[in-house]
């Protein structure tokens, strides 16, 4: 087993996946805005931007080709917002799939989170960004009950759309788009007994879910107005029960990679991180390396995902806030 991280095969791997995805994640095609995004922040966590310099403006063309724009009279606006890829046959260029509008062709909520994320990483300022469509579009998929819907012709809704609603807005520095009331009340209704926190009320408290829902009422500026001290208290001792050696996503679950992340970030919110174990985090992720192609599985001796686990550098655990703190100091 690896014992240091393999620096040089992660870069490999994040370089060949947003060139070209391998033959087994091919299902992953209709989300490559995702995927790239995974690929480009996982380079500027590992300090090397530089290999990606001679196909910067092609990316960054890229992600803006995605784009949905608004009609002339604004009939789809509430479709608009970033594609995950071309795999509905929009052609390459923004303005040309503005005239050519296919059926059902909307922009998706993570999509459009990991966009914005993605030029920002790429040093964009946002101009080709239209801020007004995109917060508009969020006003059609906020659900009475607080949730986020991910496509306006109607979509599963739960905590991770919350959560990307809350990052765009937070980025754009426009939250026209959320009401904010709402959405605090649908987290709020969302705890369950044992302090974590599900997708929706009424649903299994979850590592993913938990820190999609602390995040967002952090970006709200809304996390004590949500939990009384304590609930605070609650949520933190579950988070902090969810260590093995490295992290699980919910009790008598297998630790996995991905939640040294979505817990240790949510504990870094709750000023708790300091209280785990950083040796057997850093030693069990570090077991999950590939030490052939690069790249970090959930469990050792697995494939890897399209991902790297931020939490290799407590520094950066907060990957998507520093970000977008970025646009504001």
């Amino acid at each position: 087993m690896a014992q240091t991280l393999l620096k040089k095969k992660h870069i490999k791997f994040f370089e060949r996946c947003l060139q070209i995805l391998p033959s087994r994640y091919c299902s992953l095609d209709n989300n490559r805005m995702t995927v790239g995004f995974f690929g480009i922040s996982g380079l500027d966590m590992l300090d090397s931007l530089e290999v990606l310099e001679s196909d910067k403006e092609n990316i960054i063309n890229w992600i803006y080709s995605l784009q949905l724009l608004p009609d002339d009279d604004d009939s789809n606006i509430h479709q608009c917002g970033f594609r995950g890829s071309t795999t509905l046959g929009n052609p390459f260029k923004a303005e040309e799939a503005r005239k050519n509008p296919i059926p059902l062709d909307s922009g998706h909520i993570a999509n459009t989170y990991t966009a914005l994320l993605s030029l920002i990483i790429l040093g964009n300022d946002l101009s080709g960004v239209d801020k007004r469509s995109v917060t508009t579009g969020l006003r059609y998929l906020q659900q009475e009950d607080g949730s986020f819907c991910c496509v306006p012709e109607g979509s599963e809704n739960d905590m991770r759309f919350v959560y990307c609603a809350c990052c765009i807005s937070f980025i754009l520095d426009d939250w026209t788009g959320v009401n904010k009331d709402r959405a605090v009340q649908f987290i709020k209704n969302s705890m369950s007994y044992e302090g974590g926190i599900g997708q929706g009320p009424g649903t299994e408290a979850h590592g993913g879910s938990t820190f999609c829902a602390i995040a967002a009422l952090v970006l709200m500026d809304k996390l004590y107005d949500a939990f009384n001290e304590k609930e605070i208290k609650r949520l933190k001792r579950w988070c902090i029960s969810r260590q093995q050696t490295g992290f699980q996503g919910r009790p008598n679950k297998p630790v996995d990679t991905c939640y040294s992340f979505w817990v240790g970030a949510t504990l870094k919110l709750l000023d708790m991180f300091e209280l785990t174990d950083k040796g057997f985090n850093r030693g069990y992720m570090l077991e999950t390396q590939n030490s052939i192609t690069g790249g970090f599985a959930k469990w050792p001796d697995h494939t890897p995902g399209t991902f790297i686990v931020y939490t290799i550098y407590t520094d950066h655990i907060l990957q998507t806030i520093i970000v977008s703190h970025s646009l504001k100091n």
